[in-house]
C-alpha cells in the first residue's frame, strides 16, 4: 500500500512538470502568433495609407510581394 502511494506521488509530481512544461510551450507559441498577428495588421496599416497616398506604388509592393514581375518600370 505504501508503495502504490508513493508510485502516485511521484506520478502527480512527474504529471505536474509534464503540463507546467506543454503550457509553458503552448504560451511561446501562442506570442509567437500573436506578436505575427500584430506584424500583420501593421503591415496591412502602412499598406492601406500606402494605397491612399501613391497608389502606383502600392501596386508595385503588392506585385514586389506576390512575386508578379513589375508591369512598369
Amino acid at each position: 500500500m505504501f508503495r502504490n502511494l508513493i508510485g502516485f506521488a511521484v506520478l502527480a509530481v512527474v504529471a505536474w512538470f509534464a503540463l507546467h512544461l506543454v503550457f509553458g510551450l503552448f504560451g511561446i507559441v501562442i506570442g509567437i502568433f500573436g506578436k505575427l498577428l500584430w506584424l500583420a495588421f501593421l503591415g496591412f496599416l502602412v499598406y492601406l495609407v500606402l494605397r491612399v497616398v501613391a497608389p502606383g506604388t502600392a501596386d508595385k509592393v503588392k506585385d514586389t510581394i506576390s512575386g508578379k514581375p513589375s508591369s512598369s518600370f
